[in-house]
């Protein structure tokens, strides 16, 4: 799977993409038929301490799966995002199976 990082507005450090890559990379357990993933680390402007904000959009053949969520770490932001993913990937093999 091709993982993009981005980060808007700042530079990631090291750790944070090894952490972004190893949690996405998980996600091919799942499914394997995840072709990419695009992953944008931004920090929201608000005056709370909740600013790190995680999108992440997976490929998949004959659909995009997406998850957006914000908290206080980009790590547990990536985090609750891949768990929403992981939800959705679920799902949806358990739906190409159906037919």
């Amino acid at each position: 799977m091709n993982i993009r990082i981005q980060s808007v507005h700042f530079d990631a450090a090291d750790h944070l993409e090894a952490f972004v890559n190893q949690k996405v990379g998980k996600l091919d357990q799942y499914f394997e038929g995840i072709i990419g993933a695009e992953v944008v680390l931004r920090l929201d402007k608000s005056e709370t301490l909740e600013n790190k904000v995680a999108e992440i959009g997976l490929d998949l053949p004959g659909s995009n799966l997406f998850a957006k969520k914000q908290s206080k770490t980009f790590e547990e932001a990536v985090d609750l995002a891949c768990e929403a993913l992981r939800k959705q990937v679920v799902k949806r093999k358990d739906k190409v199976k159906a037919k």
